[in-house]
């Protein structure tokens, strides 16, 4: 099975993190694992072809924006927040509000 790699939190860039959240498909996922869900990848996101959605996964992940470990044949999506805050003060919540003000 393949293994899931990520960034540390010294190698996330800002212009990556930017990329990643720079879709609404991404953005959306973002906002929900801002609100603490833990997301997998086959039912976060039925209205998405299965090939797009792991292009999506795969954006955040390797941006650093979110981390992905295999439970079995699932694998479990969670925000990097504490990362994402130690490089980037302040991003996520203006990403949350930014969304949210668009809902």
């Amino acid at each position: 099975m393949q293994t899931l790699s990520h960034p540390t939190r010294e190698q996330i860039r800002f212009e990556s993190v930017l990329d990643a959240l720079a879709h609404p498909v991404r953005l959306r996922v973002v906002r929900r694992l801002a609100d603490g869900e833990e997301l997998t990848c086959g039912t976060t996101l039925p209205d998405v072809p299965k090939s797009a959605a792991s292009h999506h996964w795969r954006i955040l992940r390797e941006s650093g924006v979110l981390h992905a470990r295999r439970e079995g044949r699932t694998i479990l999506h969670t925000l990097r927040r504490e990362d994402l805050d130690a490089r980037f003060p302040g991003l996520l919540e203006v990403v949350r509000n930014a969304v949210d003000a668009d809902v």
